[in-house]
């Protein structure tokens, strides 16, 4: 026992525990059958974004030496931050077509996976995201429903149709039958989202410790890193988890 310690716990607690256990479910599925898709022609990439990455220039390092640890001076310049979209391969274990950039808004994120998709373009792609209202925009029903050839009526946002509500756009970007298609994660899970172990190393292996001297060096320091992780480090997960809902 120690009572000293303690942190955060944030447990998903939906509404319709079915529902729930039914999307975890999905999410699980999706990475089981991604090696099999794989070998289809299909990608399965894990997207999310990683807002206010501060670039901090550090006033003053004195480096480590023997029987004594780096110093890094308290004090520290703002120069601003960064917001990087980044795609995790689940079969390869890569993170490709990063984007870095000022902002995160609806047109920032259907442009991200514009160029994701361009990689292969007439290759089938599934995306796991949050439920970000940006992940559920209009624009990008727009955009998939050009990319995939559909041509139907789409309705007006906030009237009627598929475009009315983030519900009736998020039904018809998940659909199963489309090339291109989202699979979104439960309200609070987060966890299932495996592009956030990989924030995890970023930041322990470039951001915590790192001296930025600008936004554009900080965007130039995270996408060296990828290319390195890229070359060096990047495998797939070793997805265990089945779908039982975690509870406490």
């Amino acid at each position: 026992m120690q009572p000293h310690k303690w942190r955060y716990w944030l447990n998903a607690n939906e509404d319709d525990p079915q529902e729930l256990q039914e999307g975890i479910t999905t999410v699980c599925t999706v990475y089981e059958q991604a090696p099999s898709l794989a070998a289809e022609g299909s990608h399965t990439v894990s997207t999310d974004e990683m807002t206010g990455i501060q670039a901090l220039e550090r006033t003053d390092v004195k480096p480590m030496r023997p029987g004594d640890v780096e110093r890094v001076e308290f004090e520290y310049i703002r120069h601003g931050t960064q917001c990087l979209l980044a795609n995790f391969d689940v079969v390869s274990g890569q993170v490709i077509a990063p984007t870095v950039s000022d902002t995160r808004i609806e047109a920032d994120f259907v442009t991200h996976l514009q160029q994701t998709v361009a990689l292969a373009p007439q290759d089938a792609w599934i995306f796991v995201l949050d439920q970000l209202n940006t992940h559920k925009s209009e624009s990008l029903v727009r955009w998939v429903a050009e990319a995939c050839g559909i041509t139907k009526d789409l309705g007006v946002k906030g009237r009627r149709g598929i475009l009315k509500s983030m519900e009736t756009r998020a039904a018809f970007l998940s659909d199963p039958t489309h090339r291109i298609r989202m699979v979104y994660t439960p309200k609070h899970t987060s966890w299932l989202n495996q592009v956030e172990i990989w924030f995890s190393i970023l930041v322990r292996r470039l951001l915590k410790r790192g001296n930025f001297r600008s936004k554009q060096h900080l965007k130039e320091r995270i996408l060296g890193f990828i290319a390195y992780f890229n070359t060096t480090l990047a495998k797939p997960f070793q997805w265990t988890y089945k779908g039982k809902a975690l509870t406490v």
